[in-house]
């Protein structure tokens, strides 16, 4: 198999991928949800794999087919984004200094680690909850925050509300939105807006950062 053109297929249109994976190997997509998203959430040089478009992709077909239960994904996945960032906090915390020296490990850049320390800078604690609506940023946020010393008891605290506010409000969307055939039918733009949608906070940033230069 050609991994990376399934890894690419499955960042453009999750839904069809997902699909196709039920098809063929049935429950143990439950299994194949949780990696997802716990080595997006826990490795932190593993940013790019699919956030918001999978929950947005899990919470359709569970409205159109029912092939997946969201009584059962919505607390998995929460168990699985809450062991990543611990995962995070804990690589953060005791390699920190490590990751940091290098300009690229992986798929994680040195500006990633940059971009998030200023996120964490104006917003604080927050930034664990905020983060989680941001691609790559949601990934690297509990590796700062445990490179940067956050008591553990506050970083806890902050990554069970974004935990259970990012899987909850994301599936449900697309949930909701799945008796649509607009979106139904153009999935791939789907994915494209909520991408947009997800780094439009840091693009205002930068352009107001620009601007004030």
């Amino acid at each position: 198999m050609d991994y990376i053109h399934y890894l690419l297929d499955f960042l453009k249109d999750p839904h069809t991928v997902l699909s196709q994976f039920i098809g063929t190997y049935g429950t143990w997509v439950y299994s194949f949800l949780f990696l997802i998203v716990f080595v997006e959430t826990g490795i932190v040089v593993m940013p790019l794999l699919p956030g918001d478009s999978l929950l947005f992709a899990i919470g359709l077909i569970s409205k159109t087919s029912g092939q997946i239960d969201l009584t059962l994904i919505i607390p998995l996945l929460i168990a699985a984004a809450l062991l990543g960032d611990n995962l995070n906090y804990l690589i953060g915390k005791y390699f920190g200094d490590y990751v940091q020296s290098k300009e690229r490990l992986l798929f994680l850049k040195r500006e990633h680690i940059d971009k998030t320390e200023q996120f964490f800078e104006k917003n604080g604690g927050k930034t664990i909850i905020l983060a989680r609506f941001v691609p790559i940023v949601r990934t690297v946020a509990p590796f700062v925050a445990g490179a940067g010393e956050m008591k553990y008891r506050t970083f806890l605290l902050y990554s069970i509300a974004g935990a259970v506010l990012w899987v909850v409000s994301i599936t449900s969307l697309g949930y909701i939105l799945g008796q649509y055939d607009i979106v139904k039918n153009n999935f791939e733009k789907v994915v494209l807006l909520i991408v947009f949608l997800s780094v439009l906070p840091i693009l205002l940033k930068l352009f107001k950062k620009e601007k004030a230069s």
